[in-house]
């Protein structure tokens, strides 16, 4: 439902997992390592960070300095943020806590295994979370503001390649662009009009007393939120398609939507609470089918139009243009990577995506046979893949590899922005550090 990442895609975790320290006792080592304006580091949270970075080899030099230097700049981040009444939600930093506790949860199997493990109690250790949690997203979504207007010049991008030694440039593995057709069949009408059928009948049992809750548990076909009774979350305006949020901020509490169809699907939505300007609501979403027998025409027809495009009687940009459901079809089809917003990929990033193409099978200039997929927005539909360029593995250059050494270059710009913006921060803001750091030697600030 998001406009950029929908409920029905998996939550993306943050990079650390933070797991509690605890002495050979068994209790908990904490207390107050440094304290930054008015808000604190403590002993568990340098603890926690380093026990991470042992089991990330290419971390394994981090000392607990250079962690608490890490903190204490997230820290004014968090501080800034307050000041500047930067909001982070509920709703937002449960999502993430709750991720993590269910780990544990596969990890040890009961909230009293947890216990018996690492000490703490599972609400105790919830509290944990949400604490560490609240600050990391607040701290990333300070410094992106913060940095968002830092930009480097390609004579800045050259400058940065010159000053990396050539034994420490990257080996590049092989890389590959490609370009892709895509046929996404049309649902019938008989079919659409199926689904508002089952959905007014569902909206009719809930008008008449079922819970909505446990018919989105039984029915919705959105996987993100169906077990938790359709329950989206609190969202703001903006965060949802169009339709959708009209509909949703139109209701008052209890009450039922009249059906309604987005990209996704078509919905029923009952609000659940207003708080402020967001909202807390529950959807059933059910998505219509595709025939069989219009599936196996799309296949037909791509596998027709790779047959032309072989023979030469078109073009593939020109059959991307006319025929391609995708959005890139205006481009002739060519694929960007979203990762790194350039056109390459290499052979994992494939597989994740293109794994029954088989792109490092092909040779370049050819073409695939149609193979099925579903689309971001969970559809069924038929492409054909061809590889436009291979790019062997090498050692990273500025012709080759101009967007990647760009990213580094920008990455460490912004990296220089917030060492300076950190260290005037410093300056102006209350530090204490306990007697334990305060010999340490820290590479990016400086403490008095």
């Amino acid at each position: 439902m998001k406009k950029i990442l929908l409920v029905i895609a998996l939550l993306s975790p943050f990079t650390f997992h933070p797991s509690p320290v605890y002495a050979q006792e068994g209790t908990l080592v904490d207390g107050v390592a440094a304290v930054v304006g008015k808000n604190i580091v403590k002993y568990s949270d340098i603890e926690t960070a380093f026990a991470q970075t042992r089991l990330r080899s290419s971390e394994a030099g981090q000392t607990r300095c250079d962690i608490l230097e890490n903190l204490i700049l997230t820290q004014l981040l968090v501080h800034k943020g307050e000041i500047d009444s930067v909001e982070v939600s509920d709703d937002e930093v449960d999502q993430y806590v709750q991720y993590y506790l269910k780990g544990l949860l596969r990890q040890y199997g009961s909230k009293e295994a947890i216990r018996d493990n690492t000490g703490l109690d599972y609400e105790d250790l919830k509290e944990q979370y949400n604490r560490m949690v609240r600050s990391n997203l607040l701290s990333r979504r300070v410094e992106y503001n913060l940095t968002e207007s830092v930009k480097v010049t390609p004579a800045e991008v050259t400058d940065f390649f010159n000053t990396l030694p050539t034994d420490s440039l990257p080996m590049m593995p092989e890389r590959y662009e490609i370009s892709e057709i895509v046929i996404q069949p049309v649902v019938s009408e008989a079919e659409r009009d199926r689904v508002r059928t089952e959905l007014a009948a569902l909206r009719e049992r809930v008008i008449k007393g079922e819970k909505f809750s446990m018919l989105a548990t039984l029915y919705s076909q959105d996987p993100g939120t169906a077990s938790k009774g359709g329950e989206l979350g609190f969202f703001s305006r903006g965060d949802m398609v169009g339709e959708f949020e009209a509909a949703a901020f139109a209701l008052k509490p209890g009450e039922v939507s009249p059906i309604i169809e987005t990209q996704f699907g078509f919905h029923i939505i009952q609000l659940i609470e207003r708080r402020g300007n967001t909202i807390n609501a529950r959807h059933i979403l059910i998505i219509p089918k595709v025939s069989s027998e219009d599936l196996l025409r799309a296949r037909m027809r791509l596998d027709s139009l790779a047959v032309e495009i072989r023979s030469g009687n078109i073009s593939f940009e020109d059959a991307a243009k006319q025929y391609s459901t995708a959005d890139n079809a205006r481009q002739g089809g060519t694929v960007t990577n979203t990762t790194d917003g350039t056109g390459r990929f290499d052979a994992e990033a494939l597989k994740e995506s293109y794994l029954a193409v088989g792109v490092p099978g092909l040779d370049v200039g050819e073409i695939s046979n149609a193979t099925a997929f579903r689309t971001s927005d969970n559809r069924e539909a038929y492409r054909i893949v061809r590889l436009n360029k291979k790019h062997p593995a090498h050692r990273a250059n500025l012709t080759d590899d101009y967007d990647n050494i760009y990213n580094a270059a920008l990455a460490s710009a912004k990296q220089k922005y917030m060492r300076q913006w950190a260290q005037t921060q410093l300056n102006k803001t209350y530090i204490k550090l306990s007697p334990e750091y305060q010999n340490c030697s820290f590479r990016n600030l400086k403490i008095k």
